[in-house]
């Protein structure tokens, strides 16, 4: 049990030296670096040698942080922290023992009755509270949950003969007073009592989140890549795109934490939002499950999605499992979890094999009406959108001695997913096959100095391996090879069964593909080697101090082609050399780098989070320094221009970013809070790197060039929000935003002379968003059975539309753009989310969750008038989806036994999710009208092979999923 009070602690860390160590360096921050809020580029400006004092001033605090031996881990771990007080006379009671049960965390009260105890995982815990001369107390289902402050104050009365422990049960809170920015909390037991499948789920489900038209997350008003994925503190973000590198099943998952305001300074390389996965740790008793459900679609939407009769009860099958505990032989000194799940799923979108790839049209040139197609398909129905889905985590806790924890974390995934082609329905052999494999282990070295102080020490290795292509390719004995990017394709050779381009041909609009393959490959592979430090200090009661540093060293290895074959030239499937435009290789090294600095101070009257970050990132690559002459390798280029002028190095770029958060009661159930910070995060690296070799050839195609030397888009934010609380089980939070985004990445075409243009990412787009979030919960519980959350945005997101040529001059004369404000493609006006629960705990539950959510925009299109209209100036059908869980619990045999039932799209509603520009419908086109339908329909009667316009037109994915239902059983013990 640890020995020092807190009074002790502090008196031991707050020397004079350091208070003046630490002002003085702040005095230094503050009169020797210079900042430019209304630079175009907000880049720090620096006078003579500021940036080095800016990496003095980090390495300085630091090794004075270090001298004191002040150590936090933050974002993985919660706190507990309150006053213990004589039940009697009010008076503090110093001394007194606090000790979570089953753990070796605990703390004593200073001489003011003050306590805190650090470093505590999320979950739900309890506590004993003992003192000599005064009775014991245990308090139970005290909630911890990660970056909060759990307040927990104790009366203790004295101490009689012959009483028992005094048991409490505690409840978590309805509001948080250290919320200074919009964060939701979502606990393993929310999770097993939603109709969920994934974690995208789970978030799509929060206040301030909407999904775009392909199921992509937006936190308020954000673009889809501006969200930062971590897991037990670790980045788990894919360099190439931002998206997870990983996908971890929702058993693994302890806590997500998700914020969606102005994040402290801890966290960075986000604009919009944190998403916090916390997986489970072994206990102190061996425990685990197994579970199996399965289903399929129901339907009555037949006319609609085709084959949706015809029931299979295994189409869509999952198995799960989990196991933890302690490691036999070690004395609950070392425990372990792993959860493993499968998911094998037929989909919903079904294609018939009428064409093999092979077949093909024949159409007469001495007689158009003389059409002759190939049909040698067995009819057999195929799915069109299947997935099989594996991933898996282990993780190993290891506590030589009760101030060291040691977690070896590793997280695996693997994916084989095909998407549907509504043009290769009736072909659907030849669409290509998509592999997601993903790796992530790391090691967290934890010691806990105090009960308020710990450091950590984190090492971790990211892998992602993405491949894309309908055939693997072969050595030169035929043998299928596991190609990936970086590998080379010396000795290497496309298979024999890529079809000429010329049997992708259609003898009219309208009309499915009647042979051939698509002959493009694909291959990305990141690999991320990461160091964390963090590092915390308690210093008194009202002051916690935060420190970190991070570095992160990327390996990117990319490659994509097209297979070339022909019925003239490529005789037989080749690979276009890695020289020419049709090849894109590349293998680049970025580096990140970052600090950062918080202090949260606690009052009784407020609480205020303040920090400072920052950002470093070197791209290590070239780019492209003229406009007009965009590449060196052009063999158009005038022999006047000085090629070796045309190439420059990228620069390193340094980004500093305030935080400032602060939280205020205004009752004792209501509590206001406001936030404010500076964001930045440099763009996707595969937006970097496009075309990295500067291949250029405007005899192809119009060349696409990324940009090594983009700078880091940014946005402000400002956040004002109010928790009130209304009974003891009902509370609600409403809360208001503004974002002014800028340097935003864009594609942006750029013309040269005539038809002569080229495509090129350049930082240009500008966004403001602003918007209402009300989340209100009525909390469930064994008096209550019903439980309800309803989650409503109110939001508004626009960015600018300039055109392209314009754009060309202005840059070209050095003039501001005009910036035309649109709606962004993903803004949703209004959305809902519901949750009702009801039941009683441990013995049945019934959920119902729903969504309502206003159509997104879209830019309508005016067939054959020359009518301008203004872009995403349309709006999509609304959306409305029910999903239901059911669940009942039996215990028997030492068991306990859960059968349950989900059923998704409850109605069986036909949700629009993509839409026909002309109409704004997905039911319906005026095409349909047109004389080139007219030409397919009498085809169609003269050729059966051939199918109708109407077929055509009847686009089944355009609509979300049609209901799903799927029955299970789970094993636990």
């Amino acid at each position: 049990m640890y020995q020092n009070t807190l009074n002790n602690s502090v008196t031991r860390f707050l020397d004079i030296n350091f208070i003046n160590q630490y002002f003085e360096l702040m005095k230094i921050w503050h009169h020797k670096i210079e900042f430019s809020y209304h630079s175009p580029k907000y880049i720090i400006q620096q006078k003579g040698t500021k940036m080095k004092r800016l990496l003095i001033f980090f390495a300085a605090l630091l090794f004075i942080l270090l001298m004191k031996s002040e150590f936090l881990m933050g974002g993985t771990t919660g706190k507990i922290a309150g006053r213990v007080i004589d039940l009697h006379t009010r008076d503090p009671i110093p001394g007194v023992n606090i000790v979570i049960s089953g753990t070796a965390l605990g703390a004593a009260t200073n001489i003011e009755g003050w306590y805190v105890i650090n470093n505590i995982p999320p979950g739900v815990y309890s506590l004993t509270v003992s003192a000599v001369g005064y009775q014991k107390k245990q308090i139970n289902g005290i909630k911890v949950s990660v970056d909060f402050t759990t307040k927990l104050n104790v009366e203790l009365g004295e101490e009689a003969v012959a009483l028992e422990t005094v048991v409490v049960e505690a409840t978590a809170p309805m509001i948080r007073p250290d919320l200074t920015s919009s964060q939701a909390t979502i606990d393993v037991q929310q999770i097993e009592s939603l109709p969920v499948e994934s974690i995208h789920q789970i978030l799509a489900l929060q206040a301030g989140i909407i999904q775009g038209v392909g199921g992509e997350l937006h936190i308020r008003g954000g673009r889809s890549n501006e969200i930062a994925y971590t897991v037990n503190g670790v980045s788990i973000s894919n360099p190439f795109d931002n998206t997870p590198m990983v996908q971890i099943a929702t058993n693994a998952v302890q806590e997500i934490s998700v914020v969606s305001g102005t994040f402290n300074a801890e966290y960075g390389n986000a604009l919009s939002g944190i998403v916090n996965t916390i997986t489970k740790e072994g206990g102190n008793n061996l425990k685990g499950q197994i579970s199996f459900y399965t289903g399929d679609h129901i339907s009555t939407r037949k006319n609609t999605f085709f084959n949706v009769g015809d029931i299979n009860l295994f189409s869509n099958n999952v198995t799960e499992f989990t196991l933890g505990g302690p490691v036999p032989l070690f004395n609950k000194d070392v425990s372990f979890f792993f959860s493993s799940r499968f998911d094998n799923d037929r989909g919903w979108l079904y294609g018939v094999r009428e064409h093999n790839p092979t077949d093909s049209v024949y159409i007469n040139p001495a007689n158009p009406n003389d059409i002759r197609i190939a049909t040698t398909g067995d009819y057999a129905i195929v799915p069109m959108n299947p997935s099989n889905e594996f991933s898996a985590t282990g993780k190993l806790t290891i506590k030589p001695i009760p101030t060291i924890k040691i977690n070896y974390d590793a997280i695996f995934s693997n994916s084989h997913n095909k998407y549907y082609s509504h043009d290769f329905k009736f072909n659907p052999d030849a669409n290509y096959n998509f592999y997601d494999r993903g790796f992530i282990t790391s090691i967290d070295f934890r010691h806990a100095i105090s009960p308020s102080t710990f450091y950590s020490m984190k090492l971790s290795y990211n892998f992602n391996d993405y491949k894309q292509y309908l055939y693997p390719l072969e050595d030169a004995a035929g043998n299928a090879v596991d190609y990936y990017a970086g590998m080379g394709t010396d000795g290497l050779k496309p298979s024999n069964k890529y079809q000429p381009e010329e049997k992708l041909v259609r003898p009219t609009s309208y009309t499915f593909y009647f042979g051939g393959t698509r002959n493009g490959h694909s291959y990305e592979r990141a690999k991320t080697y990461g160091g964390k430090f963090d590092l915390t200090s308690q210093l008194s009661v009202n002051h916690e101090l935060r420190f970190g540093i991070e570095t992160e060293l990327h390996r990117l290895d990319y490659e994509s082609f097209i297979v070339k074959r022909d019925t003239v030239r490529y005789l037989v499937p080749t690979i276009p050399s890695t020289t020419t435009a049709e090849h894109d290789v590349y293998t680049k090294k970025p580096i990140e780098f970052s600090a950062y600095i918080q202090d949260k101070m606690e009052y009784e009257n407020f609480i205020l989070n303040i920090g400072f970050r920052y950002d470093y990132f070197h791209s290590r690559s070239q780019y492209s320094t003229n406009i007009t002459y965009p590449s060196p390798y052009d063999p158009t280029l005038p022999g006047y221009v000085d090629k070796t002028n045309l190439l420059g190095d990228s620069k390193p770029k340094h980004q500093f970013s305030p935080r400032l958060g602060i939280s205020f009661p205004i009752t004792d159930r209501g509590i206001i809070h406001f936030s404010y910070g500076h964001f930045f995060q440099m763009p996707p690296f595969q937006y970097l790197y496009s075309n990295a070799s500067f291949k250029s050839s405007f005899a192809v195609s119009n060349p696409l060039f990324g940009d090594a030397n983009l700078n880091p888009e940014k946005t402000v934010t400002y956040e004002l929000g109010l928790q009130q609380l209304l009974y003891d089980d009902l509370a609600f939070n409403v809360t208001g935003f503004y974002k002014d985004v800028r340097d935003l990445l864009a594609l942006q075409t750029i013309r040269v002379s005539g038809d002569k243009t080229y495509l090129k990412y350049v930082n240009k787009d500008y966004g403001n968003i602003k918007g209402i979030t009300f989340s209100l919960t009525k909390r469930r519980s064994i008096d209550s059975p019903l439980g309800v959350t309803v989650d409503y945005t109110f939001q508004s997101g626009e960015g600018n539309d300039t055109n392209s040529d314009a754009f060309f001059l202005d840059l070209s004369s050095g003039r501001q753009s005009e910036k035309v404000p649109v709606y962004l493609s993903w803004d949703q006006t209004h959305t809902l989310n519901t949750t009702v629960t009801f039941g009683e705990l441990n013995n049945w539950n019934v959920t119902l969750v729903g969504r309502i959510g206003t159509g997104l925009p879209y830019t309508p299109q005016i067939t054959g008038q020359q009518v301008y209209v203004r872009t995403n100036s349309g709006r999509r059908p609304s959306q409305i989806v029910f999903n239901l869980f059911a669940e009942k619990v039996f215990n028997a045999f030492g068991l306990r036994f859960v059968a349950f039932m989900k059923i998704f799209n409850l109605f069986d509603s036909l949700i629009e999710r993509l839409i026909y520009d002309d109409t704004g419908r997905a039911t319906y086109t005026l095409l349909q009208t047109s004389g080139a339908t007219k030409s397919v329909d009498e085809l169609a009667k003269r050729i059966p092979v051939v199918h109708t316009a109407e077929e055509y037109f009847n686009r089944p994915h355009y609509y979300l999923p049609p209901r799903e239902v799927r029955f299970g059983v789970a094993i636990g013990f």
